[in-house]
């Protein structure tokens, strides 16, 4: 019992050394302090106001009216009148738009042909053209949407002038047979900030762990500084020891990031927020341990610190992607799921959408749940692996630099001796 004792109260001190030096490596390190600290901080707070506004308002469009008629003017002084577009040009013709639209004077183009109003009047169907910039999909959204809506109201207008009815009733029976009521749950404003945030929140916390730890891998590589792990490795369970301190290091700082980030940041800007304390532990304890164990783990392909920040900026927008939160996950090929399934952040963006925005229970995420522990146990064994790995490489250098230094020694013995007897 006693040295089963004795071995924990070893272990706990040489974890708790191997704590301090990473602690004290990542104070001193700028370039880790600004991935660690700087960037959770900063980044959340530029892409939340950037997303603040939700939905886009008063998009600058021109339109050609080629009808001139009361109908056209109406239906113009109606899009003008919505908040999502503003009538900013009337041209002539469609060379003038296509100039405005090329030096982005405006974003779209509503094109009345001159045979609009005779067209409604003959009881055929006219036609409205839509022309928009596809650059920006918010834009184009915005437009097409308000000019749907304001056809929809003239549609309804001009049914009841051709109607023989007597009651209101009447009228709303015969212009909207089938009563439609839209009521937006979970994203109340449609906006695309409470949509994208929350993944975007939980992917930086992922990239900034992967940059900074694979910022100290470099240095220590470039610095050789891995020969100061090889005293506490006295034994096979020192490898255990190593991971856990340096992870306790890096959990403990992103505890910290974590919160800010998911509780914070939400906060500040007005975005819907449902969570639960409880649920939100729950969730971000596993996805922080996988996600560092993750870092440590590709950390050993990291030979230089330029080396990290091609690997992270290359992966970040594919592992947004294939998470589902901002391409329908239903849509993306099995062998690109199979591949998100190996990132953390891809069941840490679905768990925490589902318990921030729809309010939902670590039960009602179990699937994400249980994956991201899953993914910590996986990584946490692959990265004891590398490490042991690591330090066998290390003391394999540190032999043969000790061997090269007692050859030279026994020569430089040999040839004093010889030098003596020949002072020639």
């Amino acid at each position: 019992m006693s040295t089963f004792l004795k071995t924990i109260q070893e272990g706990i001190q040489d974890m708790c050394y191997i704590w301090w030096l990473e602690m004290k490596n990542t104070i001193k390190d700028e370039g880790v302090l600004i991935f660690f600290i700087i960037v959770p901080l900063v980044y959340p707070l530029v892409y939340a106001w950037i997303y603040n506004n939700e939905v886009v308002h008063d998009v600058p469009v021109a339109v050609v009216d080629m009808s001139h008629t009361k109908t056209s003017r109406t239906f113009i002084q109606k899009l003008d009148g919505t908040p999502d577009v503003k009538v900013a040009y009337h041209c002539n013709n469609l060379a003038e738009a296509r100039s405005l639209i090329a030096h982005q004077a405006v974003h779209g183009v509503l094109y009345f042909p001159d045979d609009f109003e005779q067209t409604i009047y003959r009881g055929e169907q006219a036609h409205v053209n839509i022309y928009c910039d596809m650059a920006l999909m918010l834009t184009f959204k915005a437009i097409y949407l308000a000019a749907t809506n304001v056809s929809l109201d003239m549609n309804r207008n001009i049914q009841l002038s051709r109607l023989n009815t007597f009651t209101e009733r009447d009228e709303e029976i015969n212009t909207q047979p089938l009563a439609v009521e839209e009521v937006p749950i979970f994203n109340p404003t449609g906006g695309y900030g409470t949509a994208i945030l929350p993944g975007v929140l939980i992917l930086i916390l992922q990239q900034t762990l992967l940059l900074g730890i694979g910022l100290s891998a470099g240095t220590a590589r470039e610095n050789n500084r891995y020969k100061d792990l090889v005293p506490v490795s006295r034994h096979y369970n020192g490898i255990f020891r190593i991971v856990l301190g340096k992870a306790l290091c890096y959990f403990m700082i992103y505890a910290v990031m974590a919160a800010y980030d998911t509780l914070c940041i939400p906060l500040f800007f007005g975005f819907t927020q449902l969570v639960h304390a409880t649920d939100l532990i729950g969730l971000l304890l596993p996805y922080l341990l996988a996600c560092i164990f993750f870092g440590m783990m590709l950390s050993c392909l990291v030979r230089y610190r330029e080396n990290v920040m091609m690997l992270v900026v290359f992966t970040s927008i594919p592992m947004l992607f294939m998470s589902g939160i901002s391409w329908p996950q239903t849509a993306i090929p099995g062998y690109w799921q199979g591949i998100s399934w190996l990132i953390p952040s891809t069941f840490g963006i679905r768990g925490f959408l589902r318990i921030s925005s729809m309010g939902g229970t670590l039960q009602d995420i179990r699937q994400e749940y249980m994956a991201l522990w899953i993914q910590a146990a996986v990584y946490f064994f692959a990265t004891c692996l590398v490490y042991r790995y690591q330090i066998i490489v290390a003391r394999r250098h540190a032999n043969d630099r000790l061997e090269m230094m007692k050859q030279k020694v026994r020569t430089f013995k040999k040839a004093v001796p010889a030098e003596a007897e020949n002072p020639s």
